[in-house]
Formats: structure tokens, C-alpha cells, sequence
């Protein structure tokens, strides 16, 4: 394995490892919290802030109410930088940046991210988006699309020796392209370096990013309909993934099936999302209410499967595309769908801006915890645990009953349910055990 790529892999692997995906099944050693704050500023969404139909004064309403931290941007939407500078500034709005559709200017881009880097609103940078779909022309070369990828291949290798080789920028994370997966020639873009022996047309050593980059959408034509564990089976980063994910793109690719990482590799590669969501299609179940819980879902199951940033696909629906308007938490109108009044309480509920000085253990177990109820242990400043415990029984309907073992007495347990508002809906006292009905959505234990 080239060495770089092994030094990611095992930083990423600590970043992760209190995480661990671990859940409360009985492990002795209890399990250790997430900064709520980490996973709140993982959370974000697709939007052209002030362009194609968006209007910025209605976006800083529509981040400040659903409390989404960051924006997936780049410079095709030709967006001011003065309109980043003032959503950052009145929304906390941070931003990956990136080539996106089509882009080939890396020295455009970087001059932007400059100014984002001045203001301390960067996030990551982004290559272009969707060569499958939107091909590039590099150096008077055209690719991607059904030709040839080498000169997607070689714009994504400049551009990450251009973000590493700029003192201000270097520090920042490089994401992949995204849809790797549809390569018409192995030119290695299914590697984050490319490995001795891969086979590829670029050189072994070629670098192209930090992160993958996925666009996992837990609604896609592969797996029509409604499914039980929905969200934690597009999160799953290896071959049980049933949508167009991780495996798919950086394990064998989809379309020509180029060898990329192992099953045991994928389980640690650093990697975002910056595009994921469902379509409103009430025929086949997806409800605007249902869409409201799945957005929830998403948001958590990518989060404990380790997932650094997960963006929705869509803030707003767009002028220039209003079929889409079916994937966001806003109408053309800004009026707020389900998802953004759902969204609103689960971020409300959990709100926090500051790390814990110290991240605590709890001994929590879940008794014959059932295969659609999951469950993240978070940690806010103030040194409280949020346990977010989510069912996902979406086809099968019903719920399932389970009993939180909470490992000792603690004095005070408080109860959230996002899809009723952000009030406490019952709170225990002086117990050591939480029974609860689990069914589509989360459920939140405040316990102090």
C-alpha cells in the first residue's frame, strides 16, 4: 500500500475508532461519546445561495432554521464571494469548495478558496462533480462522460498538488470526484493514490485526493421503494449497499468493474457524501412526511458509519430545475417542507457550539437489540449525554420495543421525539434502564 494513503487511513481509523461504530450490544468496556458539536457540523446541503432561483437573504433563514452548518459550493453558479462572506457571517455557514459541473479552473478555484480561508469558512476542497454526466475539458482535452477519463484523471492530480503545494491552503482536505465508479478506462481514480500494481493508466504514486466522495442517495433505481434500514444500509460502506455507494465506486467499480480497495480497506477510507436525499413520490411510499423521517435517518446512519460530512440534495428547489424541488426541504416559494420543521427540532434538541473538555464512557447496552434500531452516543459541552436511538422499520411498520440499559443509576433521564417539536416529552428520574417503542425516526435520551 503507498505510504501516503496508509498514514490517511490510520489517522482516519483514530479519528473514528470512539465512534467505532460502536453501538450499546453489551461491549464491557462501555462505549465513549461523540461530540454532539462534531456531528451537528457534519450536517449540511446542496444550494446555489443566490443564484438559479435562490434568494440569499431567504437561504440565511432556511440555515438558521434548520440548522445545517455547511453548503457544498463551487464557483459554477458564478455566486459573489461577498454573498459566502455574508452567509458565514450571519448564518455560520462553513463551505467545501469546489470545481463541480464542468470546471476545469484550478487557479479560479483556489483564488476563492483563499477568501474563504481569510474568514475561516473552509471546510474542503471538491474536483468536478459527476464526470459521467457533465464531462470536462482539461489542458484542450475533453473527458469523462463515455470518453476517456485521463483528463479528468489529470485535472484531479493537478489540483491536489496545486491545494498542497499553497502555504495557506495545504491544510485542507482534498474530495474526490464523485461517480468514480463510472470510468470508461481505468485510469485510477478509484484510489485515492494509486497503488503498485492497480493497473491503471496514470502512474502508481498519482495522487488525487484526501477523501472519497460518494453521492449515496438513499432513494435510486437500483433499489426502488421503501426498505427497512434504508439509511443504514445506503451508509454501509462495503458490498451490503444496495444503492450506488462506496463499494460501487472505490471497490469494484460499477459500470467496468475496475478493481479499487478491499472490503477491509473500505471499512476505514476517509470519506463524505456531498449529494444524498430521496424524491417526494407518494405512489411508492415516499411521503413528504416520510421523506421528513428518512432526512433524520440519513443524517445519523452516515454519521455512525463513519462518514466525515454528509450534504442533502437539496436545500431549495431550484428555477432552473423544478423537478427537483422534490428532493429539498424547501418549496420554489420557500415555503418549509416536513424535513426542514423535522430538521429544525433535531438540531434545536441538540444544539451545541463547543467541544466537552473531555469525552466520557457510558455502560450502556441494548438487550437482543433489533437489526432496525441503531443508535449514536453523543456528548454536548456541558457534559450531558444525548443517546440518539433511531428505528428504522419502514416496510415492515410496527415498532420495536427495546429496554436501554443505561449501566448505572443516573438522576435524570430526559425524553425527545424531533417529530414532535423541542420539548421533553417525559422525563425519568433516579433509573438505570429506558424502555422505549422505536418505529421510523429517531428518539433522543438527554442523561445527566
Amino acid at each position: 500500500m503507498n505510504k501516503k494513503l496508509f498514514i490517511a487511513i490510520i489517522v482516519f481509523t483514530c479519528m473514528f475508532s470512539f465512534q467505532g461504530f460502536a453501538s450499546g450490544k453489551g461491549d464491557s468496556k462501555g462505549v465513549t461519546a461523540v461530540s454532539a458539536n462534531e456531528f451537528l457540523n457534519s450536517m449540511g446541503a446542496c444550494s446555489s445561495m443566490s443564484r438559479r432561483g435562490e434568494i440569499l437573504d431567504s437561504t440565511i433563514v432556511c440555515l438558521k432554521y434548520t440548522g445545517l452548518r455547511w453548503i457544498r459550493g463551487g464557483y459554477e453558479d458564478r455566486m459573489p464571494m461577498e454573498d459566502f462572506i455574508r452567509l458565514h457571517n450571519e448564518a455560520g455557514t462553513m463551505f467545501s469548495y469546489g470545481l463541480l459541473s464542468g470546471g476545469s479552473d484550478i487557479d479560479r478555484l483556489l483564488t476563492g478558496a483563499r477568501v474563504l480561508d481569510s474568514i475561516h469558512a473552509l471546510i474542503a476542497f471538491e474536483g468536478a462533480n459527476e464526470p459521467n454526466n457533465w464531462k470536462i475539458t482539461y489542458q484542450g482535452e475533453k473527458g469523462g462522460g463515455k470518453e476517456s477519463w485521463l483528463p479528468v484523471a489529470k485535472l484531479h492530480r493537478d489540483l491536489y498538488a496545486a491545494v498542497k503545494q499553497d502555504p495557506a491552503l495545504k491544510k485542507y482536505p482534498v474530495w474526490s470526484t464523485c461517480e468514480v465508479g463510472a470510468q470508461e478506462d481505468n485510469v485510477g481514480l478509484q484510489f485515492l493514490t494509486i497503488p503498485e500494481g492497480a493497473g491503471a493508466l496514470m502512474p502508481a504514486g498519482t495522487t488525487y485526493a484526501d477523501y472519497a466522495n460518494c453521492h449515496n442517495y438513499a432513494g435510486h433505481p437500483s433499489w426502488k421503494g421503501l426498505h427497512d434500514n434504508q439509511t443504514w444500509i445506503t451508509s454501509d460502506p462495503g458490498k451490503a449497499c444496495k444503492v450506488d455507494g462506496l463499494y460501487g465506486n472505490f471497490g469494484r467499480t460499477w459500470k467496468n468493474k475496475f478493481h479499487g480497495y478491499t472490503d477491509e480497506q473500505l471499512l476505514s477510507l476517509p470519506r463524505v457524501t456531498t449529494e444524498t436525499g430521496v424524491a417526494m413520490d407518494p405512489e411508492t411510499g415516499f411521503t413528504e412526511d416520510i421523506q421528513g423521517r428518512l432526512y433524520l435517518n440519513i443524517y445519523l446512519s452516515q454519521f455512525k458509519r463513519g462518514w466525515k460530512y454528509t450534504s442533502m440534495y437539496l436545500l431549495k428547489g431550484r428555477a432552473n430545475e423544478p423537478k427537483h424541488e422534490k428532493f429539498a426541504f424547501y418549496k420554489l416559494d420557500y415555503t418549509p417542507k416536513t424535513a426542514a420543521h423535522y430538521m429544525h427540532n433535531f438540531t434545536t434538541i441538540l444544539a451545541d457550539r463547543k467541544e466537552p473538555s473531555k469525552l466520557k464512557t457510558m455502560n450502556y447496552t441494548i438487550p437482543n437489540q433489533p437489526e432496525t434500531t441503531h443508535d449514536l452516543l453523543l456528548q454536548k459541552s456541558n457534559g450531558n449525554f444525548f443517546l440518539a436511538l433511531w428505528g428504522e422499520r419502514f416496510a415492515s411498520g410496527g415498532t420495536d420495543d427495546i429496554t436501554v440499559q443505561l449501566g448505572k443509576k443516573y438522576n435524570t433521564v430526559k425524553i425527545y421525539d424531533p417529530i414532535v417539536g423541542v420539548a421533553v416529552i417525559k422525563e425519568l428520574n433516579n433509573v438505570s434502564a429506558v424502555k422505549l417503542s422505536l418505529s421510523d425516526h429517531p428518539v433522543i435520551l438527554e442523561i445527566y
